[in-house]
């Protein structure tokens, strides 16, 4: 399973360390989930980070190196209709990178413009995404 993980999942399993986006960076490798985010979403984590304390910290040592930065896509070989400008190239990435999940703690700009699934890949928070592993007996 490859999971895509944005800037506010990335924020929020360095930020807490009780919270469902730790919880998948945490147990990730044992359940074989594959985590991938992409340079773009990394410096604006690490941009944001400085607003939590301790954050900082974790994100160095939990979470960055468990997660594999790739390369931001800015093209598409489909039509994507998603008016942020500023997150269209996260969820490009994530369909380039070939993800089944694109989690992410914005609903307003992801859930509710982009909706539940583009070309397949899911989208989802990650309480979402342990909730609907979870029904199938994965966790």
């Amino acid at each position: 399973m490859r999971l895509f993980l944005d800037t506010s999942v990335l924020i929020a399993a360095a930020g807490s360390a009780r919270g469902a986006s730790r919880l998948i960076v945490r147990t990730a490798e044992t359940r074989g989930w594959e985590l991938f985010s992409c340079d773009y979403c990394a410096e604006e984590t690490v941009r944001n980070l400085p607003k939590l304390p301790r954050a900082l910290g974790a994100w160095e040592r939990r979470v960055a190196p468990r997660v594999r930065l790739i390369a931001t896509r800015v093209a598409l070989d489909q039509p994507l209709v998603f008016p942020k400008v500023k997150d269209r190239p996260v969820v490009i990435t994530a369909l380039a990178a070939r993800a089944d999940w694109l989690l992410t703690l914005d609903r307003t700009d992801f859930h509710h413009r982009l909706g539940r699934q583009v070309y397949g890949l899911l989208v989802g928070t990650p309480g979402e995404f342990l909730l609907a592993q979870r029904a199938q007996g994965l966790v």
